[in-house]
């Protein structure tokens, strides 16, 4: 299967993992019944290949047991289905693509909530890990300097979980999580509606890093407006993301390597 072959795209000499010890620190939650967030941003279907393949040697439980919140193509489309297969899926229908079909938009937002129903119960349940992009899509380039960043995220999309987190009754923690693989596989430039894209696979290193939890009810305190708040935690979160996800660009893209480690972001390479 195309997953498991996924090594043969990723260059480990030229891919990295920041903050490892951060890791560490999530395990330890996750050991001790507590549950853990990742607000990250999204790149490829590939996404949760990569981040098991940079895990793998050092933190096996995260890289096994994350669960990932997906939208509807990682099951519909068939050059998608291959990387979503022994992965743990949460379906979920983006924004973007909710009113494609204005005769399929009712059972989308049936589909989510039954989606948002199993989530609240698997935090519940205590040691779990979930993965989620709140742009509600995969990354572009900038159409005129043709450079990547990360989409922003949807204060709405990012308040949800941590309500749903906070109701679960169960301790949990909200990381901001960069991820950096477009090359290895680039959807294509514009957004589309139909199934099916032409995708081109190639060679390449591959990044990823976290960064120490936000707390919410810290920017909160600061903040009078409860959706100015929102705002504000989405902005911090979206933040960190950006400045992981440039270190991760400086030392792959820019071939400093190590040397693009920052005091907030230490990087290296765990399975040297």
């Amino acid at each position: 299967m195309l997953p498991l072959n996924l090594t043969y795209f990723t260059f480990f000499r030229t891919s990295f993992v920041g903050n490892i010890a951060l890791f560490d620190e999530i395990e330890k939650k996750l050991e001790q019944g507590e549950n853990v967030i990742l607000i990250s941003n999204h790149q490829t279907e590939a996404d949760p290949a990569v981040i098991a393949l940079l895990l793998e040697s050092t933190n096996p439980f995260i890289a096994e047991n994350m669960i990932f919140v997906a939208g509807d193509r990682v099951i519909a489309d068939p050059l998608c289905k291959p990387f979503s297969m022994g992965r743990n899926l949460l379906c979920v229908y983006s924004k973007k693509h909710m009113n494609d079909d204005p005769e399929l938009i009712d059972m989308k937002k049936r589909a989510n909530t039954r989606s948002l129903k199993e989530m609240a119960l698997l935090l519940r349940g205590g040691s779990k890990i979930i993965w989620i992009a709140p742009s509600g899509g995969r990354d572009r380039p900038d159409p005129v300097t043709k450079e990547w960043y990360p989409a922003p995220f949807d204060a709405s999309s990012v308040d949800n979980m941590r309500r749903l987190a906070e109701h679960a009754g169960i301790r949990c923690h909200i990381y901001p999580l960069a991820i950096l693989c477009h090359a290895i596989m680039p959807p294509p430039l514009q957004v589309e509606k139909e199934i099916g894209e032409r995708r081109v696979i190639s060679f390449h290193g591959v990044g990823l890093s976290v960064a120490s939890c936000i707390n919410y009810h810290k920017i909160a305190s600061a903040v009078e407006d409860p959706a100015q708040a929102k705002i504000a935690y989405t902005q911090s979160l979206y933040a960190s993301v950006c400045e992981q996800y440039n270190v991760l660009k400086s030392a792959i893209h820019g071939e400093q390597g190590l040397k693009a480690s920052t005091p907030a972001i230490s990087l290296s390479q765990p399975w040297q």
